[in-house]
């Protein structure tokens, strides 16, 4: 599904160069939902960033499915963008002027694919995501956690190979951030969609298949859930990061 190989990102200030991502490498499977965690400047924001094509690596592979991604132009880039990825913001990003409805289909009418088959699959989402008494409504009149439900059934409606979610729970309080993740549970078993989500939230990871924790902007260890209990997990997953701390304070 998703491969990334050696991937190198660096940026330049003046004379300084930072090196971000030093030799990233990572599989995602089809179905699969993982979360990338990772102190702040450990380059998990810039992986996510050069997955989804908004900036370029300086070395390395990115495949999705078939498609190797640093070999195409900003035409075709642009076509992966809207067609085979779907993308979760931490601030919505919801058209304020739209119902709930029209701007789940937004990717398809930009796409220039409108017609019934869009709306009833606008619908279904709906139902999926247990929004459809608000589809009517507009962002301005519904809940953060309705909103986040939203921009999620937005991300699907194009039937993407990957999802991509940054910091999707980052501002909601604790019930809200709940309903989103139920929302990328039922993407995941009634959809089989693919996720790929970056927090800094535990709580959100524990619900994931596996985690994989970047520092200093090299994977530095990935968790497994398997059949863990999700507090187990989150456990497991609070004591690799005090271990990470306490390597770093080395």
């Amino acid at each position: 599904m998703l491969t990334v190989k050696n991937l190198i990102k660096s940026y330049k200030s003046g004379k300084t160069t930072y090196e971000v991502l030093k030799g990233v490498s990572l599989r995602i499977e089809q179905g699969e939902f993982v979360a990338v965690m990772g102190s702040s400047g450990s380059g998990k924001t810039t992986l996510l960033n050069c997955i989804s094509c908004y900036i370029p690596p300086d070395s390395g592979e990115i495949g999705l499915g078939d498609t190797e991604l640093t070999t195409l132009d900003e035409a075709q880039l642009a076509e992966v963008r809207n067609q085979k990825l779907g993308f979760v913001f931490q601030d919505f990003l919801l058209l304020d002027g739209l119902s709930v409805r029209d701007n789940i289909m937004l990717p398809r009418i930009i796409a220039g694919k409108v017609g019934p088959e869009m709306e009833r699959a606008a619908d279904r989402l709906c139902e999926v995501f247990g929004i459809s008494h608000i589809r009517s409504k507009f962002p301005a009149e519904i809940s953060g956690g309705e909103k986040q439900r939203t921009a999620v059934a937005r991300a699907l409606i194009n039937d993407p190979l990957l999802i991509l979610a940054d910091e999707p729970t980052g501002n909601l309080d604790s019930k809200s951030a709940r309903a989103v993740i139920d929302s990328f549970r039922q993407a995941k078993e009634n959809l089989d969609a693919t996720i790929f989500m970056v927090t800094h939230d535990s709580f959100a990871a524990s619900f994931c298949d596996r985690v994989i924790i970047l520092r200093d902007g090299v994977v530095w260890r990935e968790q497994s859930r398997g059949k863990l209990e999700r507090r187990a997990f989150q456990d497991e997953l609070l004591s690799a990061i005090r271990e990470m701390g306490e390597v770093t304070e080395k």
